[in-house]
């Protein structure tokens, strides 16, 4: 990558890439010549770091910033499309990183988190993201999380259409990200239950967590249009952020804690004509939160036979050719036709 300049295509034939050293960006592109790496029309590539040393720290140690990531980018105006990272001491590090678009993408089973966004970094899009079973032996998986935008700040960063699975932590992690991100059209299951067996489990298991910190800075993020279900602890939580979350349109189902947990007591979290189905407790609502329209308004009970279909199938299957969700035009949509949820 050191030889690359603005306007250049790097296309990469199909095959397995197994890396000694990982890929290291510093090169930026332009606003109208950005650089751009995919795989070549579509073949399958796989950059495997299971070579990578950082790939197998042990418990208690630490990642060097340096080996963060099979592609550790500290650049911007890029386009990394159709690459699938898998055995990496996180699939994609991007630090300091803007106006970047990442569309295609398939991060899973590497040894920290899929994806990390963080420091200061703007306008970067996050499109059609597939990141899963990735886990963290190191902390015992208190940290590796499908898709983490956090420890940073910067505007219009955009996830949209990601699906983020049975991730040792979180799905979604916003942990100390000062500045608003939207979020919409994506799907958090599965996260935080002990697949690997670690001794001394410590996974969160939230499907979106929407910000954090000690204290956790306000951020108004949004999340608007995606469902979480079957996740080990809420489905989706403002992790102490009192800013004005922004929580639209949005399902969650069978999640072992909270669906919609808003509870900062000072927060001014907005919810609006969300769905909580079978979750163990539907919401948790702070006294500053203002939340209408929603499927427990005033109250009511949503179970399996409120909605149409809670089978995910359709929702977890193959993608479409142009790599957006495949169509899930029942998958908890109220038999009501109520005006509530998400819908795919």
């Amino acid at each position: 990558m050191d030889l690359a300049q603005p306007g250049d295509v790097i296309a990469v034939r199909g095959g397995t890439y197994a890396l000694t050293d990982n890929i290291t960006i510093t090169t930026s592109g332009t606003s109208a010549r950005p650089i751009t790496l995919g795989a070549y029309q579509g073949e399958r590539v796989v950059v495997d770091g299971e070579r990578l040393p950082a790939s197998h720290t042990p418990v208690g140690g630490s990642i060097a910033r340096a080996e963060r990531g099979a592609i550790h980018m500290e650049a911007s105006y890029w386009r990394i499309l159709g690459l699938e990272l898998v055995n990496d001491p996180y699939g994609v590090y991007c630090d300091s990183c803007d106006h970047n678009v990442f569309s295609g993408l398939s991060t899973h089973d590497n040894y920290e988190s899929g994806f990390q966004l963080q420091g200061s970094s703007s306008g970067n899009q996050i499109l059609n993201l597939d990141s899963y079973g990735n886990r963290d032996l190191r902390k015992n998986g208190e940290s590796a999380d499908g898709l983490a935008i956090k420890e940073g700040s910067g505007t219009g960063n955009v996830v949209r259409g990601a699906r983020l699975w049975n991730n040792v932590d979180d799905g979604f992690d916003a942990w100390k990200f000062t500045s608003p991100i939207l979020i919409e059209n994506t799907v958090a299951y599965g996260n935080g239950h002990n697949r690997w067996n670690f001794p001394d489990f410590a996974g969160d298991g939230n499907g979106f967590k929407m910000g954090g910190g000690s204290p956790a800075p306000a951020v108004g993020h949004t999340l608007h249009n995606s469902i979480a279900f079957r996740n080990a602890a809420h489905g989706v939580t403002d992790n102490g952020n009192p800013g004005a979350l922004a929580l639209t349109r949005n399902s969650t189902w069978a999640n072992a804690g909270t669906g919609f947990d808003a509870d900062v007591t000072a927060g001014t979290a907005i919810l609006t004509a969300n769905l909580s189905v079978a979750d163990a407790r539907a919401a948790a609502i702070g006294s500053g939160t203002v939340a209408d329209e929603n499927s427990w308004n005033p109250c009511g009970t949503w179970d399996a036979s409120s909605v149409l279909s809670t089978d995910p199938g359709a929702i977890t299957g193959p993608r479409s050719a142009d790599g957006a969700l495949p169509p899930a035009p029942n998958f908890l949509v109220p038999r009501s036709g109520a005006a509530v949820g998400a819908r795919f």
